[in-house]
């Protein structure tokens, strides 16, 4: 198991539960942590919202014991506000704290956030060099290729991160534009890899133990981030870490084990947000969980009406998906 060391935090291994808004929620970090993830990125935070006191900010903020490390990510375009935000919440127990500059949201680009900042060489400098002056833990950040097609500037932006200090940084192989179509490109991580020395993670279509060991032999980079992989799939940190290990590719989870799963997620979800919010959040990790199952178009219609604990443990009874334990 290849351990994977940022700034001054060690991780048991090197693949990392990428932050996504709506999916990487305490829950879902839990069961991730279980099938064995070496660092759990949180949804990302706006740096204003905590300067101004949201009260959705705060339930954003919350970490459980079990699943440190946990990377805590700050979207924002203010050097100060960033700066000082990072401050702010730094004895809270995340061990590393990322600044987002992948998201490709409009509204978030609008801002001068998030992928925009790409643009923005300058900015980018004072944004961590501020960061990593206001706090003792490790600041990483998350990049994309470029903001299009003729804004190709990883390698650029991947020194200035390290010139301002950054611990690490994420790389996903497609541009702003792209969002999340077509293929990832891995060769422009190669090339960020070959030109700074502090840690360099690749992410972009990992949907499979093989595909994590494809992209180590391609690009020679230090870690993996799984974001859209993970999303149904947790198992997948399991399979690659003894894929990468043994060679020996496990058999994926059977309809009872997801049935499980599905159980054991809803049942989180709905002690830390209440049933009625809580199953309605489950409705598309159902979606994610039997995509390619038998019968998966019938769930998810049958998934759109749940409303309780019990409805659901009937629907997967019915379809033959919950293991004798429940």
């Amino acid at each position: 198991m290849k351990q994977l060391k940022i700034g001054n935090v060690l991780l048991e291994n090197s693949y990392v539960l990428g932050p996504m808004a709506g999916v990487t929620d305490l829950p879902f970090r839990l069961l991730c942590k279980e099938q064995g993830a070496g660092l759990l990125c949180m949804e990302m935070v706006s740096a204003k919202g905590i300067f101004y006191n949201n009260k959705n900010t705060e339930s954003l903020l919350q970490i459980h014991p079990e699943e440190v490390p946990v990377s805590l990510q700050f979207f924002g375009s203010d050097p100060k506000i960033v700066s000082e935000m990072a401050k702010r919440v730094e004895e809270r127990p995340f061990s590393i704290l990322d600044i987002n500059m992948g998201c490709p949201v409009p509204k978030v680009v609008r801002n001068g956030e998030g992928s925009a900042l790409m643009k923005n060489p300058k900015l980018v400098y004072e944004l961590v060099s501020a960061t990593v002056k206001a706090i003792k833990k490790p600041v990483t950040v998350k990049i994309r290729k470029g903001f299009d097609d003729e804004h190709i500037n990883a390698v650029e932006i991947a020194k200035i991160i390290e010139e301002a200090g950054a611990a690490a940084v994420a790389v996903h192989g497609r541009t702003r534009e792209q969002f999340y179509a077509g293929k990832a490109d891995w060769e422009i991580i190669r090339q960020v890899k070959e030109a700074v020395r502090i840690p360099v993670i690749g992410n972009g279509d990992i949907f499979t133990p093989e595909d994590g060991k494809r992209m180590l032999q391609e690009t020679g980079c230090d870690g993996l981030m799984i974001a859209r992989g993970a999303r149904g799939n947790p198992w997948l940190f399991h399979r690659l870490n003894h894929y990468l290990d043994t060679g020996e590719l496990l058999p994926e989870p059977d309809c009872r084990e997801i049935g499980g799963m599905i159980y054991r997620h809803a049942q989180m979800q709905t002690e830390r947000k209440g049933e009625n919010l809580g199953m309605k959040e489950m409705r598309k990790h159902i979606a994610w969980y039997t995509a390619g199952l038998r019968h998966s178009a019938g769930i998810r219609r049958q998934c759109n009406t749940l409303e309780t604990l019990e409805e659901l443990r009937n629907m997967l009874e019915e379809h033959g998906m919950l293991p004798e334990e429940f």
